[in-house]
């Protein structure tokens, strides 16, 4: 379990190390490594997602380790609640940031001859914060032209908790 403290609350993540080994170990080792702490949600898109994980709060973009594979064909999908890696058009580019599902999000899974995005957690307590970070009105902020909130959205630490 991880447990984001955020400037809105708390939520607390399971992670699903048996379907997505390699992307619930990348996880915990920016967790581990202190990564998360100060990063901010960078992207709003309400009734879709929320995505933090590799800016700062000036949106300096933080440097990340090597990519890891994808394993999007674990059999878990996007469902509300879930975590995913977020990537680019490369689906073998994830590294550090994530994105939570706002809804279910059938389109971001696999489907044949097509990656998805990698499930590899959910939310068991704090959708109220997830909520209440998808709510923050979005505009232009940093390199974004659209759905950066606002109001400065932080996860102030994040740690592994037993």
């Amino acid at each position: 379990m991880v447990v984001f403290k955020t400037n809105l609350g708390d939520i607390h993540i399971e992670m699903d190390q048996e379907k997505a080994p390699v992307t619930t170990e990348n996880f915990l080792q920016y967790v581990r490594d202190g990564f998360y702490d100060g990063v901010i949600f960078h992207r709003v898109i309400p009734g879709f997602v929320i995505q933090g994980g590799g800016f700062d709060e000036t949106f300096n973009q933080k440097k990340t380790r090597a990519p890891i594979s994808n394993e999007s064909d674990n059999g878990l999908d996007n469902k509300r609640g879930t975590l995913s890696m977020a990537r680019t058009n490369d689906p073998e580019s994830a590294t550090a940031q994530f994105f939570v599902n706002l809804q279910d999000n059938d389109a971001l899974n696999s489907a044949p001859g097509r990656p998805g995005y990698a499930v590899f957690a959910n939310v068991v307590e704090g959708m109220d914060v997830v909520d209440a970070i998808a709510a923050v009105p979005t505009g232009a902020a940093g390199p974004f032209r659209e759905d950066a909130p606002q109001d400065t959205v932080t996860i102030e630490s994040a740690h592994i908790v037993e």
